[in-house]
């Protein structure tokens, strides 16, 4: 794992200082890669590469960047983990490549110099981000994974092209402009995190998941290319003819995600996994332990706040498969302190509040090892959100009703405040499944109530992931940013409505939230995160799975439990879905309200003239007064401000 920068600049610079400043940009990475830092510039000084590397696999000096071929001709300077490196060098020594060393790195350079660029992409099994110069032919490719599980940034300022793993690297070049986007604050407001290819300074990008830019020497660069799209994988893929409780279905799924958890564990340094207590993380370390000869090490964080505390129950499941396990119950103060560093560790404005406890285990995991695996990816895959299992049968009966009943219906759910509906929730609860109860289940309902006049099942999921239901009436703002861009018109005509979803979160939720998320906290501790649900193979086979596979008789992620009840009993994970959350709705009130308030201040809203701030300050008394809980609104607002104080 690394961080990898660099520009392309036309104008002469006094000797040496191009060199200095392609320096400059790599050390705001440091934290990427603390291990060693490598440079390299063309004979002219054109084309500047640098890099920094947490050494993982081949630890020597062979495996330092930024890497060059013997004929000087290609370049490399790469962030991320080639999985299936080992096959593709067996495929190029068979064609008479022959390497000087073991690492993964030298196997992608020989790859890209020798199949070329899309080709070789389209063989990789892995997360990266990579820059390739080819001298012959003066074009810089950048490339990033299916996923988007690794960051890429690039820039076309003032004739300049920059890019970078982080934005932090970008801004230490002199021709970084730091004009902000009002638009794509707009779209930050909606989802809480700026969506790919969006940037929050005008003139930059992240490169679309899955993606390559071709960039020739002193050109602008043009529109990204795919060279992998999940919309072809779902409309070309072939059912498992296997059926619930039919031999051989689990354990093809297993399988299947048992090599890629295997694949995953290759590392010369320590590795472990967290491990929450819940259904992914469970199934992860349940078959990393079932790889190892000796106890694996799990890592957990707890809060003492009650319902937000998942120590126990990965304590619990640490015990029974027998991993050598860690956990760290946090101080207020650690996590106070912890959230006024999210402005730096995050480049952009970013608002989930699971960043924090993300951020805190991967602080307390560094002091172990240096690689962990987690289960992100499961509820996007395998159908484990709430929305997925009630919206198979909510919408299409919705979708019947005339709008003045359903105008009727959302007045009557938002007479009841959510704390009345929580409570109608808990007098329900002894006939309502344990699995279908939900944390925070009235704020959700009033959001459903906003859901419910949805014109149709673009606009229902558009509602039910958005924050800012109107972001415009709190931005200052002309239009609302459009970050997503994907061909869906090829997608099949029958896909059910929670596959859609599925299928909308993977491209967008997963891409610029969880794994951003993941990334950024992990990599500001020099912590190499892995994701075995994001395989090339098990992505492929989750789309195989019929629906009623996945959600099988109103069971979430039914293939990943069924699995689980191989290795553990099902009361340590039949429970209520929880996110890994914090008690953010109490702290505003209580010990971040000082410093909310100075954030939300409406002398300091109405001088920058961003946002409206009678609106803002609205959400801000109500959630005071404690009649309502607008934390996640007020949450993308207080961030935003935090992260402005720190760049601009």
């Amino acid at each position: 794992m690394c961080g990898i920068t660099g520009f392309i600049e036309m104008t002469p610079r006094p000797t040496g200082e191009a060199r200095d400043l392609v320096i400059r940009m790599t050390r705001a990475l440091q934290h990427r890669g603390p291990d060693s830092e490598g440079y390299w510039q063309s004979p002219s000084e054109e084309v500047n590469f640098g890099h920094r590397r947490l050494a993982i696999i081949d630890l020597s000096p062979t495996g330092g960047q930024p890497m060059t071929t013997a004929d000087n001709r290609y370049t490399l300077s790469y962030n991320g983990e080639i999985y299936n490196f080992i096959e593709l060098r067996k495929t190029l020594e068979g064609d008479g490549v022959s390497f000087r060393g073991c690492s993964d790195t030298e196997v992608l350079l020989q790859a890209l110099a020798i199949w070329g660029v899309e080709p070789t992409l389209r063989k990789l099994n892995g997360m990266f981000a990579f820059s390739f110069w080819d001298a012959a032919e003066q074009v810089l490719y950048l490339a990033r994974d299916r996923f988007g599980e690794k960051p890429l940034y690039y820039a076309w300022h003032n004739h300049v092209f920059l890019f970078g793993s982080e934005l932090k690297a970008l801004a230490q070049h002199p021709a970084f402009e730091r004009k902000m986007d009002a638009d794509v604050l707009a779209s930050y407001m909606r989802f809480s995190y700026v969506a790919s290819p969006l940037c929050i300074f005008k003139g930059a990008h992240k490169l679309q998941a899955g993606h390559f830019l071709k960039v020739h020497l002193g050109k602008p660069p043009g529109r990204s290319q795919p060279y992998w799209q999940l919309c072809q994988v779902v409309r070309d893929r072939e059912y498992v003819t296997l059926k619930p409780g039919e031999p051989g279905l689990i354990d093809l799924v297993e399988r299947t995600l048992r090599r890629a958890v295997k694949i995953r564990m290759v590392a010369d340094v320590p590795l472990g996994a967290f491990l929450s207590g819940g259904i992914d993380s469970s199934t992860i370390v349940a078959l990393m332990q079932a790889e190892s000869s000796r106890p694996i090490k799990t890592f957990t964080i707890g809060f003492w706040a009650t319902g937000y505390n998942e120590g126990e129950n990965a304590a619990l499941v640490a015990k029974h498969l027998g991993t050598e396990h860690h956990e760290y119950y946090l101080s207020s103060r650690e996590t106070m302190d912890a959230i006024t560093r999210l402005p730096e560790i995050y480049d952009e404005p970013f608002a989930d509040s699971s960043q924090i406890p993300t951020t805190l285990v991967s602080q307390f995991t560094r002091r172990h090892v240096t690689v962990a695996l987690s289960g992100d990816g499961g509820d996007e895959l395998f159908g484990g959100y709430n929305r997925y299992v009630w919206s198979r049968r909510l919408w299409p009966t919705l979708g019947l009703l005339p709008q003045r009943l359903r105008q009727y219906m959302r007045e009557v759910m938002l007479s009841f405040s959510p704390e009345s509906l929580e409570s109608i929730i808990s007098a329900a609860n002894p006939f309502v499944s344990p699995r279908l109860r939900v944390r925070g289940g009235g704020e959700k309902m009033h959001k459903l109530a906003t859901a419910v006049l949805s014109r149709n099942t673009d606009e229902f999921y558009r509602c039910l992931v958005s924050q800012w239901q109107e972001p415009l009436n709190a931005v200052y703002a002309e239009t609302e940013a459009v970050g997503f861009s994907d061909d869906r018109a090829i997608l099949p005509s029958n896909l059910e409505y929670p596959e859609r979803m599925m299928y909308w979160d993977q491209m967008t939720y997963l891409s610029s939230d969880i794994l951003c998320k993941v990334d950024r906290a992990s990599m500001s501790e020099s912590l190499e995160a892995r994701v075995p649900f994001l395989d090339n193979d098990v992505v492929k086979l989750a789309w195989s799975l019929p629906l009623s596979v996945k959600i099988n008789k109103g069971i979430a992620k039914w293939p990943l439990q069924q699995i689980l009840k191989r290795y553990l009993p099902p009361k340590l994970f039949e429970r209520p879905k929880a996110g890994f959350g914090v008690p953010i709705e109490a702290w505003l009130r209580g010990p971040l309200r000082s410093w909310a308030e100075g954030l939300l201040d409406e002398r300091r809203l109405y001088d920058q003239h961003l946002f409206n701030p009678k609106v803002i300050r609205h959400y801000w008394q109500e959630h005071l007064s404690g009649r309502r809980n607008f934390q996640h609104l007020l949450w993308n607002v207080l961030m935003f401000e935090a992260w402005r104080d720190r760049w601009t």
